[in-house]
């Protein structure tokens, strides 16, 4: 089964992607993606929906 989360952006901490996850896996989903606040690519971690 699969959850459905949010890519939090660590510089500005705009929600800015929604995607899904595998709900067995644990750990937190952690991806380098633009951000467009911010105007450039930056880390993303997961947040609930």
């Amino acid at each position: 089964m699969r959850v459905q989360i949010g890519l939090k952006c660590e510089e500005c901490g705009t929600r800015n992607y929604y995607t899904t996850k595998e709900k067995s896996k644990k750990d937190k989903l952690r991806l380098k993606k633009y951000c467009p606040k911010c105007n450039k690519h930056t880390f993303h971690n997961e947040t609930k929906v």
